[in-house]
């Protein structure tokens, strides 16, 4: 070995021996997928402790990812090791453009989403014009992340400045061009936020909330800023699977409008998925009210209301029966059917319709028992009344 390898180990191995202070990393909210690093063969741990370093940071970098696929964090033994050595290697040659890369990219990787916002600004400052598309990419990915965090801390101009930034670097961006259309139907600017929408709904075209939020954004001036940000905030909650949150989100901005269809249709579906039926009849019933009210709406009105007297699974377990028996299916039908009137004694109507496909089954006198129970409960029903004389017919 030469007295200028010698010289150049013992440097690197220096270096390699101080620790690096690496202050805790912010949690990684979406999987990101690294963007590559310029990687030339001659740089793989040969010639200056610079280009050494890299390797070894290189090195570490795949032995993290095949010890914990899809888990990069910064806390990790060698993802720590691999940003210290990536950091030595810039440190060496601070304006080497592959080394500066190297560096964010790990950092982007292990979802350290600070200092891989100062890496991909050192590595912008050095090549300018020149950076490589995926770097670019990744680094619109960094901005990403730190939009939504400040997203959540309710800090609206943060995040809006930081997805301008993502969608710089990365206009292709569906994730985020959708995250701008939000922060920007929140905001009040409600033409920016459709135009959004829209370019999202072309990069993405079978992204239904894309669409969804693109009617929403057409509609927000009627609505006001203030109604339009709760549901906006609401939907942020439910994709979240804060259900609880979301509810009183979108109960907030039927309020705020009362002519906000979607808001109570939203507070209608999640109140009836949490149980709470009072909340849920007084948002179908103002649905019901509206000019546009669907089908689905009435449906839902009239489900609340019988869940209120009978229980929500009872009339659950009713409906999915009454769906297949029209579908054809007998047997689920008479199961469903049971279920109901078992979880509901007083429901007349499981009672009835279990007399039914129990009579065109030729089971009389289980056909006469259960209409004589939705007789029982509900004198006013002749079908039941008519259809427990045939069945008793039946049985002389």
């Amino acid at each position: 070995m030469s007295h200028r390898s010698s010289r150049s180990g013992l440097v690197l191995a220096a270096l390699l021996s101080t620790t690096l202070v690496l202050p805790a990393a912010q949690a990684q909210s979406a999987p990101v997928q690294p963007a590559p690093s310029p990687a030339p063969a001659a740089a793989q741990g040969v010639g200056t402790p610079a280009a050494q370093a890299a390797g070894q940071a290189r090195t570490l970098s795949a032995q993290a990812r095949e010890r914990s696929p899809g888990r990069a964090s910064i806390d990790q033994p060698l993802w720590k090791q691999a940003a210290q050595a990536a950091e030595i290697a810039v440190q060496l040659e601070p304006a080497n453009a592959e080394y500066l890369a190297l560096r964010a990219d790990i950092y982007t990787e292990t979802g350290f989403w600070a200092r891989a916002l100062s890496s991909w600004q050192a590595y912008f400052a050095v090549v300018g014009s020149d950076a490589a598309p995926q770097a670019q990419a990744a680094a619109g990915q960094v901005y990403y992340q730190l939009a939504y965090a400040a997203y959540r801390r309710s800090d609206l101009p943060q995040a809006a400045n930081l997805l301008s930034e993502c969608l710089r670097l990365a206009p292709q961006d569906a994730a985020c061009t959708l995250w701008a259309g939000r922060v920007a139907l929140e905001q009040g600017d409600f033409a920016a936020a459709q135009t959004l929408y829209a370019r999202a709904a072309q990069l993405r075209p079978g992204d239904r909330s894309a669409a969804y939020f693109s009617q929403v954004a057409a509609q927000a001036g009627q609505y006001g800023p203030e109604a339009t940000r709760a549901f906006s905030q609401a939907y942020a909650d439910l994709e979240a699977g804060r259900h609880a949150e979301a509810l009183q989100g979108f109960e907030r901005a039927a309020q705020l409008a009362p002519s906000f269809a979607e808001a109570h249709r939203e507070a209608g579906r999640l109140a009836l998925e949490q149980g709470q039926l009072s909340v849920a009849r007084a948002a179908y019933t103002a649905l019901a009210s509206f000019p546009g009210a669907t089908d689905a709406d009435r449906y839902n009105l009239s489900l609340t209301a019988e869940a209120e007297q009978y229980g929500l699974g009872a009339v659950r377990e009713f409906r999915r029966g009454y769906a297949l028996y029209s579908a054809g299916d007998r047997s689920g039908a008479e199961a469903a059917f049971r279920q109901a009137a078992s979880l509901s004694p007083r429901y007349a109507k499981a009672w009835a319709w279990l007399g039914r496909v129990q009579y065109e089954a030729g089971r009389y006198a289980e056909a006469a028992a259960s209409y004589e129970k939705a007789t029982q409960l509900d004198p006013a029903d002749r079908a039941a009344a008519h259809f427990l004389r045939l069945a008793r017919a039946q049985l002389r």
